[in-house]
C-alpha cells in the first residue's frame, strides 16, 4: 500500500511540473503573438517595406487574429486548460 501511495504521490508531482511548463509556454507564446500584432499593425521602419507590399486591410486583420490568439493563449496558460 505505501508503494503505491509513493507512486501516486510521484507521478501527481510530475504532473504537475507538465502543467507549469505549459502554463509558461502558454504565457510566452502568447506575448510573442502579442507583440506579432503589434509588429504588423504598427509597422516600424525595418518591417515597413514588407507590410506595404501586402493589402493593408489582410494586414490589419491578421494583426487582430494575432492580438485574439495571443490573448486567448494567455488567457488558457491562467487557467491551467490544455
Amino acid at each position: 500500500m505505501a508503494l503505491e501511495e509513493f507512486e501516486n504521490d510521484k507521478e501527481s508531482n510530475r504532473e504537475k511540473s507538465r502543467w507549469q511548463v505549459r502554463s509558461v509556454t502558454n504565457y510566452i507564446m502568447g506575448g510573442l503573438m502579442i507583440i506579432a500584432g503589434c509588429f504588423f499593425m504598427f509597422p516600424i521602419k525595418y518591417t515597413e517595406r514588407v507590410v506595404e507590399s501586402y493589402d493593408p486591410v489582410m494586414i490589419k486583420l491578421f494583426a487582430v487574429i494575432c492580438w485574439i490568439y495571443g490573448a486567448f493563449r494567455i488567457y488558457r496558460g491562467y487557467n491551467k486548460n490544455v
